[in-house]
């Protein structure tokens, strides 16, 4: 792609994502965050998938996070630092994309880990990911032994 603005053309659509995180694994089992993103059920997509001539302005959409019903995130995709078009273009230019390939671009501010004192999800919570136009998302927490 030559530009973020060539990129458009290339994104089939929007997805809901909640980027969940397990903070022991990222922080008590010796670095790298990746080993904290790739747990069995982490990462939920949907409930659909909407397509890209659906959407009026991927940088207007107003989204969210509740635990146990209490607010944690709300912000909109005006706030993200790069835009989604720009995102595609810039990772294209580092690794070949595949139709159905997810960009996960992030998560707005309020993650439990940057609270004050730091919250963390336990067994029983309900998590309420959602985002205007693309949908919600209920997960409650069950323990998992290590």
């Amino acid at each position: 792609m030559s530009s973020a603005a060539a990129a458009a053309a290339h994104i089939a659509g929007y997805v809901l994502c909640n980027d969940v995180s397990e903070r022991h694994f990222q922080a008590e089992r010796g670095g790298q965050w990746d080993k904290g993103k790739n747990c069995a059920t982490f990462c939920p997509l949907g409930p659909w998938f909407v397509t890209a001539d659906e959407i009026a302005d991927p940088q207007d959409i107003a989204l969210g996070l509740e635990v146990n019903a209490k607010p944690y995130q709300k912000s909109t995709t005006a706030q993200m630092i790069f835009s989604a078009t720009y995102l595609v273009w810039y990772v294209s230019r580092f690794m070949t994309l595949y139709p159905g390939d997810v960009i996960s671009s992030g998560t707005p501010a309020g993650v439990g880990a940057g609270q004050s004192p730091p919250v963390f999800l336990r067994p029983g919570d309900v998590m309420r990911a959602w985002a205007s136009g693309l949908g919600e998302q209920r997960s409650r927490l069950v323990s998992v032994s290590s």
